[in-house]
């Protein structure tokens, strides 16, 4: 089956691996272009640019997907299929193009978490599990006829960066599974029920500051499932803090402390959640290097009755 692959970070890369170790011919590779990033803003390729011509493929770098030019790129190619991991959404003349239409690999049971951020906001809802959903597009986001799904345990000490690698490796094959099932013709499509969907956003930057005043656990699973892109933040000092490693003690808590309060010990970062606590374990303030929590309390010598989550600045307004 000839086919374009369309592509963009880290997560896209291990099934455009196993595609090229298939019998099926990958024609071309659509992924971003080159930008600077980092704080030397230096120019970079996307990593699934990089896999491409590292295994010699023909790579297409569109400044806009709704190009005349990149259009008429794909349609001289004349592709089978179209396979779409972790990439933007397609012109709907662009997603017809193929015989066989163009799939995508999504990292969530459809049509539970549909959107930008799938991994992120499983973990930070705290599910048990997730998987790969393989789908045809359609116009609206996410909401195509379904061919296969896999399951993947969430574990309790998943961060989004170890789900996020489990569920990349395993889509080659579910990719190859996919591209099989489609080429024999006996494709038992599945409908979505959009009475069962919920969203999974775009993560900004406002969206991953934690908020003490919930429950330790809900706070624990917003730490993790920002661990470590983009990152859960909080403040302390007038410096921005991030939070990658956290745990929930066992112990109870006087609660006469407020929420985002550093409660008084020696050895453990522990901070006031609403009627518990959390131990903080890797945090990462502004412009230093990760350091587990006693070497935080080490360094910033935290007072009685200062609390995490309020700038200074913020505070005197």
């Amino acid at each position: 089956m000839k086919i374009v692959y369309m592509g963009t970070p880290q997560f896209a890369v291990p099934a455009l691996e196993a595609l090229s170790q298939s019998k099926h011919q990958i024609s071309a590779v659509v992924t971003g272009a080159d930008k600077p990033s980092g704080r030397g803003k230096k120019v970079g390729s996307t990593p699934v640019k990089l896999k491409a011509q590292e295994l010699g493929l023909v790579v297409i770098t569109p400044d806009s997907l709704k190009s005349d030019e990149l259009y008429r790129q794909l349609k001289q190619i004349n592709p089978d299929l179209i396979v779409v991991i972790a990439f933007r959404i397609l012109p709907e003349r662009i997603f017809e193009l193929p015989r066989f239409g163009t799939i995508n690999i999504h990292g969530s049971l459809l049509p539970k978490y549909r959107g930008a951020a799938p991994i992120h906001w499983a973990i930070i809802n705290g599910e048990k599990e997730t998987g790969l959903t393989s789908f045809f597009l359609k116009e609206k986001v996410d909401t195509g006829d379904m061919i296969l799904q896999e399951k993947t345990k969430i574990e309790s000490d998943d961060t989004y960066d170890t789900l996020a690698l489990k569920m990349s490796q395993r889509s080659g094959p579910f990719l190859l599974n996919t591209i099989d099932v489609i080429e024999s013709g006996k494709t038992d499509i599945i409908k979505q029920d959009d009475k069962l969907a919920t969203p999974a956003p775009k993560l900004t930057p406002e969206n991953c500051r934690i908020d003490f005043g919930f429950p330790a656990v809900n706070v624990h699973n917003f730490i993790r499932g920002l661990s470590s892109t983009p990152g859960a933040f909080t403040y302390f000092r007038d410096q921005k803090i991030k939070l990658y490693k956290s745990h929930l003690p066992e112990s109870a808590l006087d609660d006469t402390y407020e929420s985002g309060s550093i409660i008084p010990d020696k050895s453990k970062l522990l901070v006031k959640c609403a009627k518990s606590a959390i131990e903080l374990l890797k945090v990462v303030p502004e412009g230093r290097k990760a350091m587990d929590g006693r070497s935080f309390i080490n360094g910033f010598r935290p007072q009685e009755g200062e609390i995490f989550g309020m700038a200074a600045k913020a505070a005197k307004g």
